[in-house]
């Protein structure tokens, strides 16, 4: 888009912030490259989306998905928690590394607020905000306004404002810009290519920074739940993080030549190419999935007499690959003794592994469909 104009710095004294341009206006695509690349995108979206049809139960899925994508998202601010520590319970989990592990707790629970939150609201600030607050409630950031706009000067990069690698616009005009976004967002007047919208609006998020911390991680939940909302998927399964932690450098640095050199071509470029990988590796991911189910339900069937309550346990590690001897006991009913003896077929059979070494409060994982994630 030739005439894109990001915006213009505002000297505040001894800082300039930057002021984004608004976006809900009419747009043209004037670069084929774009174009290729959104077919490309478009096609691989609707095949992960009709692929997603044909796993059973897919929900049990879905909340691993979340689970990564909240681990890798935290990752990009900072935050050290692998998926195996994100599984266990918050008793389980070093004293070190609690406020991390929290932290991602606090993604997940944001993700399944706001996908529960779009049959009742539209796509908005108010469901931004909820899933801020949601964020940040009890944790690190829990001081800074959870749920609410800033209301002070932010800046990105820098021990202080004076060597920031980027200052958002001053606080005074978020409602407004905000108020931006919602209306492009739910412009159906304007014909713009939904996935080009919403490459358009994570930049512009970030840009404005709205909040004083968790813009990251709420920039990049809007990607998945706009994708929801405007049914282009029909379940929450495409999560880009994990492409942007990869290339995290990329990722800044194309951010900031839309502001610096009003180069948003190259940002959407970036963002249908980690649109079309993460659907890609998400396709083979179910794909994997639904080998491993018939290779598990193989495995189940030799086990005779148990196979029933090894179906029940398998079940339950679809959607937690974590367990512990007395979540087993929980899951089939029987004794202790009984469930521990479970536990060492389903061992035998090479479908869980003990990862603590401990002799006493031992955790297993389901480790060849956590492999499948990681």
């Amino acid at each position: 888009m030739k005439d894109f104009i990001s915006g213009h710095y505002i000297s505040q004294g001894y800082y300039k912030s930057f002021q984004p341009n608004p976006i809900n206006r009419k747009w043209s695509i004037d670069d084929m490259e774009i174009i290729q690349l959104l077919s490309k995108a478009d096609r691989v979206l609707g095949r992960l989306d009709m692929y997603s049809n044909y796993i059973p139960n897919i929900d049990l899925f879905i909340s691993m998905h979340v689970l990564k994508e909240a681990t890798q998202s935290s990752k990009i601010e900072g935050t050290q928690t692998n998926m195996e520590e994100a599984l266990l319970n918050r008793e389980d989990v070093a004293l070190d590394k609690r406020d991390d592990w929290e932290e991602v707790q606090n993604y997940i629970k944001a993700m399944e607020h706001s996908i529960e939150s779009l049959s009742t609201l539209p796509f908005s600030s108010r469901l931004i905000r909820e899933a801020h607050g949601v964020l940040l409630q009890g944790v690190r950031g829990e001081r800074k306004q959870p749920g609410k706009f800033r209301n002070s000067q932010n800046w990105i990069g820098g021990a202080t404002i004076n060597d920031a690698v980027f200052i958002p616009p001053v606080h005074t005009s978020i409602p407004e810009l905000m108020g931006d976004i919602e209306k492009f967002l739910n412009n159906d007047e304007i014909f713009f290519p939904e996935l080009l919208k919403i490459a358009l609006v994570h930049y512009q998020f970030e840009t404005i920074h709205p909040f004083l911390d968790g813009n990251g991680r709420v920039g990049r939940l809007l990607i998945p739940l706009y994708l929801v909302n405007r049914g282009i998927l029909k379940k929450p399964i495409l999560y880009i993080s994990d492409f942007m932690e990869n290339h995290r450098k990329l990722y800044y640095d194309n951010l900031m030549n839309v502001r610096e050199k009003n180069d948003i071509n190259q940002w959407f470029k970036f963002f249908l190419v980690g649109i079309i990988e993460t659907a890609q590796k998400g396709i083979t991911t179910l794909d994997n999935i639904l080998q491993l189910q018939k290779q598990n339900d193989l495995i189940i069937q030799g086990l005779g007499s148990r196979a029933a309550n090894a179906q029940k346990i398998i079940t339950y590690l679809y959607q937690n690959p974590i367990i512990k001897p007395e979540k087993v006991k929980e899951i089939i009913g029987k004794s202790m003794p009984y469930s521990y003896k479970m536990i060492e077929e389903l061992e035998r059979v090479g479908i869980i592994k003990e990862i603590t070494g401990a002799q006493r409060g031992r955790i297993y994982a389901f480790d060849s469909y956590l492999t499948l994630f990681r």
